[in-house]
């Protein structure tokens, strides 16, 4: 790897997780005896690409850490609101008047604390080059359509289907306005990629490891515990 140029990272975290089945929001649970979401900046700062995290937190937040930096790398918080894109947005409008609009920005999930420093380099290389992307993997399991009593009524083609994981990695400014049009426009945008998709860009897809997932339930939990010291 090399020490080329940084990037400051968004990392949304305002959500609360319900689907986790918490009273604590899933971002602070303990990883590995540290709050999940410190396990994520960690992995974060480490990456030399990295120039500094800005934390997207819910109005009232008491359970944040209060940390302003980490690894030499400034940790800067905002506000965020009810939807993703909404507190991707305040972030992205929080990060410092040195990242102009024209700089890439990434975007990162507080619970994928897995991400693989090789996929965060791979990244960056490729998409520097390209007007946008994000890490994902081709779909590979067989694709069913569920009725609305949980049965099966089709198989889906997986030709061409790509789960999309993060960081994504677009320009500042580009971001902005993609994502306050969609909130303008009343749609639910479910990550970054989608907004820049309606802005008329086709996000480069940069294929990273599996287990980079995303923290969802407790089981999902148990496994980052065995993967983080794995991933690195």
């Amino acid at each position: 790897m090399t020490a080329e140029r940084a990037f400051w990272c968004v990392v949304p975290a305002a959500g609360h997780g319900r689907r986790f089945g918490s009273e604590v929001p899933k971002q602070y649970m303990p990883l590995a005896g540290q709050p999940l979401i410190l396990r994520t900046l960690e992995r974060l700062a480490a990456h030399p690409r990295i120039a500094g995290l800005m934390v997207v937190l819910a109005e009232g937040d008491s359970a944040w850490v209060g940390i302003d930096s980490m690894d030499g790398k400034p940790v800067r918080t905002a506000i965020g609101g009810d939807e993703r894109a909404h507190s991707v947005l305040a972030g992205v409008r929080a990060l410092p008047d040195t990242v102009t609009a024209d700089d890439f920005v990434l975007v990162h999930d507080a619970a994928r604390p897995c991400v693989r420093a090789s996929d965060i380099e791979q990244l960056v290389v490729r998409v520097t080059q390209a007007d946008g992307g994000l890490l994902g993997a081709p779909l590979r399991d067989t694709l069913k359509r569920a009725d609305a009593h949980g049965c099966s009524t089709g198989t889906e083609p997986r030709e061409g289907r790509w789960r999309a994981f993060t960081p994504q990695m677009f320009r500042r400014g580009a971001l902005d306005r993609a994502l306050a049009q969609a909130l303008a426009d009343g749609v639910a945008i479910t990550d970054e990629a989608m907004a820049m998709e309606r802005a008329g860009v086709t996000p480069l897809l940069v294929e990273g490891s599996e287990d980079n997932l995303k923290i969802t339930t407790r089981a999902d939990l148990a496994l980052a515990e065995f993967l983080l010291p794995r991933t690195r």
